[in-house]
């Protein structure tokens, strides 16, 4: 881990009081239904041997969104048919990949630079994840 990736704030789960403004934040006002069902399209798209719905977390570092992630313990087989990827990653590194596939295919066809910012923060952040090469294999 590079010295800058020690100083980043954690990542946290968003407090049940604060979930409802979680979508919004991420996607916008407008977008947060279609960004949300996005995401839990892609991820059944990407893992439809394992996915097959239930609870998730919302993830953010320092009061701002990052992805959201299933509740889930048991690891997520990804096949991407598009870049030919087949991995095995924590429900964590799929809700990453999920909300990266989910924010790309929404900054194409809406313009809301919430969406390239939340994608940035969110790839960024990937960077330093300790399942960063899968993620980034992933979403090439």
């Amino acid at each position: 881990m590079t010295q800058a990736a020690t100083t980043l704030k954690p990542v946290t789960l968003v407090p049940e009081a604060r979930r409802m403004a979680f979508l919004p934040s991420l996607f916008s006002p407008a977008l947060m239904l279609i960004g949300e069902r996005t995401v839990y399209q892609f991820m059944s798209w990407l893992a439809p041997d394992d996915y097959t719905g239930g609870l998730w977390h919302f993830h953010e570092r320092g009061s701002q969104p990052l992805f959201l992630s299933p509740d889930s313990n048991k690891r997520f087989r990804i096949a991407c048919e598009t870049n030919g990827y087949m991995g095995e990653v924590s429900a964590e590194a799929a809700g990453i990949i999920a909300t990266l596939f989910a924010l790309s295919h929404l900054s194409f066809r809406h313009e809301a630079d919430q969406l390239a910012d939340a994608y940035m923060r969110l790839y960024e952040f990937a960077g330093d994840h300790p399942e960063a090469g899968e993620i980034f294999k992933a979403i090439d």
